[in-house]
């Protein structure tokens, strides 16, 4: 896949894989049944549902095969509970399966997963759409950059059950990260009362951090440079180690509220406080 696209990420899967493998390996059994920040789920659960990301996308896009394709899904919610029940039945189902066959499926696949990957035209259109980013078609290299924010976050989540989190937190692994997650950004205020030419401004903190600019266009929102800084209408600032656990759900805004800089209008804050970069 061409090094041109918007947001590239396929050069960090075989480093991001890596590092789930050398930080997963020395766990002793207790520590797989650690709690993570993702309700109900164990460092093992998250584990298996990182295997069945890679298994689920050599199946389909390797191998052409859909097993049991979903029926009646009519709209986002549908998808959502799709989703949710697929994860839900793989992520049980593996609770048998010993954390060494785990670790040993998670470093075969994962080679075999981003050699498919690679094999993706960046920009024809993708089989599965970025539906939180409210595309009904997206082009290759925004599924790519999405599956990296997938792998990415649920790493984090067990690298916080643990007190290792920092290695993820570089420029080079969570900004291609934050940057995909920024893409919500439009459709997140597609509802948004504010006359043409407002301006909002989000701005995340960090290493990996950066600011990203959305102007209300007669078509809707856009993202733009603001290179005459014109003065926001909003501008939300927040850290980095909180941005990530907001757009993923792991955290709410009234529980993080002291930690967020907000200036404007509720109608035009609000939407990127509630907004989600993960199907939920």
């Amino acid at each position: 896949m061409s090094s041109q696209v918007p947001i590239p990420t396929l050069h960090l899967f075989a480093k991001l894989d890596q590092l789930l493998l050398d930080v997963l390996r020395p766990l002793s059994i207790d520590a797989w049944d650690s709690p993570t920040l993702s309700p109900q789920w164990t460092i093992k659960d998250i584990a298996a549902h990182l295997l069945d990301g890679n298994l689920r996308t050599l199946s389909i896009l390797r191998d052409g095969f859909r097993g049991d394709p979903p029926v009646n899904i009519n709209g986002y919610r549908d998808l959502v509970n799709y989703l949710n029940d697929l994860n839900t039945i793989w992520v049980l189902a593996y609770k048998r399966i010993s954390p060494r066959l785990l670790l040993q499926m998670l470093e075969t696949t994962g080679t075999e997963y981003l050699e498919c990957l690679e094999k993706l035209e960046p920009f024809a259109p993708a089989m599965f759409s970025v539906a939180w980013a409210g595309e009904n078609e997206s082009q290759n290299w925004f599924h790519v950059a999405r599956e990296y924010t997938e792998k990415w976050h649920h790493q984090q989540q067990i690298r916080e059950a643990l007190g290792l989190q920092q290695e993820l937190m570089s420029a080079e692994l969570f900004h291609p990260c934050i940057e995909t997650f920024m893409k919500a950004l439009p459709n997140a205020y597609k509802s948004a009362d504010a006359v043409v030419g407002t301006i909002v401004k989000v701005e995340v903190t960090g290493a990996g951090g950066d600011v990203w600019y959305i102007e209300k266009t007669l078509a809707g929102w856009r993202f733009i440079n603001n290179m005459a800084m014109v003065p926001p209408a909003a501008y939300i600032c927040m850290p980095d180690t909180i941005a990530w656990k907001l757009f993923t759900k792991a955290l709410k805004y009234p529980d993080v509220n002291g930690l967020i800089k907000t200036e404007g209008e509720a109608t035009l804050v609000s939407p990127v406080l509630n907004m989600l970069t993960v199907m939920a």
